[in-house]
């Protein structure tokens, strides 16, 4: 008998406004250790597709966590069990710490962890300086307002954050190395794909790319998305 997928997708459909889809009929599943790469033209709906999953816009459709709703389970329990990280993060006030300290206060998050809130607290801001310093991001730029960061600094720092949160089993990353240099963008990529291979909480990722090159590199399923819907492709484009 095979196994519930870690997250499964049924007949996701959004419209821009009523008698106008984006995309219907979206029919997709995520294993443990996938890394679904998501593509497609610019505009035909990847980040409101990465959205709906989070449910953090209007659809139509069904989204199951481990063979459960994210309604069932309450939504801000899933979404710490499937977290989007966005493209660039919103301006927010204060700074990348103040961020994590309210992130990690909140209920749902305090549920998720296995540790006490306090230590889990602690346990995450000191993951994520490490994490982001392997990422080249220095440890003062977490005391920076955000808007003093640069795009690169604010992208790699907000996938810092929810790597080191340690509660989503499945990343929906948003073009997540986009204002990276190669250097960079190589080094976030063999942390992440390293990461769903080790003892921590992830398992699975779905990343946006518009890079053929780095689809080929860290995917593992290769998922075109148009107005119909969905197809898998069997090969990564050439």
């Amino acid at each position: 008998m095979p196994s519930t997928p870690l997250l499964e997708l049924r007949n996701v459909s959004c419209s821009v406004e009523p008698g106008q889809p984006l995309f219907h009929d979206v029919n997709l599943s995520v294993n443990e250790g996938d890394i679904l790469v998501l593509q497609g033209r610019s505009g035909c709906g990847k980040s409101t597709l990465l959205k709906c999953i989070a449910h953090l816009v209007l659809h139509d459709g069904e989204t199951r966590y481990r063979g459960s709703t994210p309604q069932k389970q309450g939504i801000p329990s899933y979404r710490t069990r499937v977290l989007y990280v966005p493209q660039r993060p919103s301006l927010l006030p204060g700074t990348p710490r103040d961020f994590l300290k309210s992130i990690s206060s909140l209920s749902a998050h305090k549920a998720a962890s296995k540790t006490k809130p306090e230590a889990a607290a602690a346990r995450a801001i000191e993951r994520a300086l490490e994490i982001s310093s392997a990422w080249a991001i220095e440890g003062e730029l977490w005391e920076r307002e955000w808007s003093n960061l640069s795009g690169g600094e604010a992208q790699r720092i907000v996938l810092a954050v929810a790597v080191a949160l340690n509660t989503a089993e499945v990343l929906l990353l948003d073009e997540p190395t986009s204002a990276l240099d190669a250097e960079s963008s190589s080094m976030v990529e063999k942390y992440l794909v390293n990461e769903i291979h080790s003892d921590s909480m992830l398992k699975a990722l779905v990343w946006i790319t518009h890079s053929e090159e780095q689809g080929r590199r860290v995917g593992t399923r290769f998922i075109q998305l148009c107005a119909g819907g969905c197809t898998e492709d069997p090969t990564p484009p050439v």
